[in-house]
C-alpha cells in the first residue's frame, strides 16, 4: 500500500510542476486558479511522502517520488508544452525510468 501512496505522490508532483507552466501561460484568475492548483496538489504530495516515509526508507521514497516526478513532468512537457523529444532525452529518461524500478526492486 504505501508503494502505491508514493506513486499517487510523485503524480501529485507531477500535478503541481504541471499547474506553475500552466500558470505561466495564463494571465487573471485562470492564473489564480493554476496557482491554486498548484498549492493544492503540492500540499497533497508531501503530506502523502510524509505518510510513506513512516513506513518506507526515506532515502529510497525520496529518490522514487521525485524520480516519478521528474518523469511524469518530461513527458508532460512533451505532451502538454511541446518540448524537443530528442533521442538524448528519451535516452535519460529510459534511464530514470530504469532507476527508479531498480530501487523498488531493491528496496526492503
Amino acid at each position: 500500500m504505501n508503494w502505491i501512496l508514493l506513486i499517487i505522490a510523485g503524480l501529485f508532483e507531477v500535478g503541481f510542476a504541471t499547474c506553475l507552466g500552466k500558470a505561466k501561460e495564463a494571465s487573471g484568475m485562470e492564473a489564480t486558479n493554476w496557482y491554486i492548483g498548484f498549492v493544492l496538489c503540492l500540499g497533497i504530495s508531501m503530506a502523502l511522502l510524509l505518510k510513506v516515509t513512516q513506513h518506507l526508507p526515506i532515502g529510497t521514497a525520496y529518490a522514487v517520488w521525485t524520480g516519478i516526478g521528474a518523469v511524469g513532468t518530461v513527458l508532460v512537457g512533451i505532451l502538454v508544452f511541446k518540448e524537443p523529444a530528442t533521442f538524448w532525452r528519451l535516452l535519460f529518461l529510459m534511464t530514470l525510468i530504469a532507476s527508479i524500478i531498480g530501487l523498488k526492486v531493491v528496496s526492503h
